[in-house]
């Protein structure tokens, strides 16, 4: 159950918003932060409520509305971590670690979230909802992102400064960037004033 739009809208520590559309929802998960000093900048499952934000911005379909426990929140943290090492492997062909194997596999076995559908034809959430059910529809999606035919097009953002990894969902395959907006634009302009300082 997904939204029509996936891009979500990052705001940067140093004030730029920009739209970001990771192309699958585990990887949308990243950025709420993670391992490594560069993703800890951006951590906001240090409480339930970063999870229920990032929740309302998720490309899952709105009216969601998980309980979360304290324990909850540290397994998705952790799992958070898991998807990180995986995606960053599979984006530059290394092999898994299988504890991070292990954790997506542990929190994929639990039921998922359960869509249903209301009397005047539209989606919503079965009640209930909980952060494990959240964790295993996410640890579900990284399995088919990290076992399916876009395996292959997960990628780094070409930013030195930026660690945000998504799926190259373009038709030539050759998107370099987390963002025109941010990231691909810095980029040009660094290329403009090179360019120009050398004329």
């Amino acid at each position: 159950m997904m939204r029509a739009t996936t891009a979500m809208t990052l705001n940067h520590p140093d004030g730029q918003s920009f739209r970001f559309d990771a192309g699958a929802l585990c990887l949308e998960l990243l950025v709420t932060g993670g391992p490594g000093p560069v993703a800890a900048r951006f951590e906001v499952l240090d409480r339930a409520e970063g999870l229920l934000e990032w929740v309302r911005q998720c490309r899952l379909a709105p009216g969601l509305d998980p309980t979360v426990t304290p324990a909850e929140l540290a397994r998705v943290r952790e799992t958070r971590d898991a998807l990180w090492r995986l995606a960053q492997a599979r984006a530059y062909g290394q092999p898994f670690a299988p504890e991070d194997i292990g954790s997506v596999n542990e929190a994929a076995a639990h039921p998922p979230l359960v869509a249903r559908l209301t009397a005047d034809g539209e989606r919503a959430w079965a009640p209930g909802a909980t952060a494990a059910a959240l964790l295993s529809t996410v640890a579900r999606d990284a399995i088919e992102l990290l076992t399916g035919a876009d395996a292959d097009r997960i990628r780094e953002c070409g930013s030195a400064t930026c660690s945000l990894l998504f799926v190259d969902t373009s038709r030539p395959g050759r998107r370099r960037w987390c963002s025109m907006e941010r990231c691909g634009n810095r980029h040009k302009v660094r290329a403009h004033r090179a360019r120009t300082h050398q004329g």
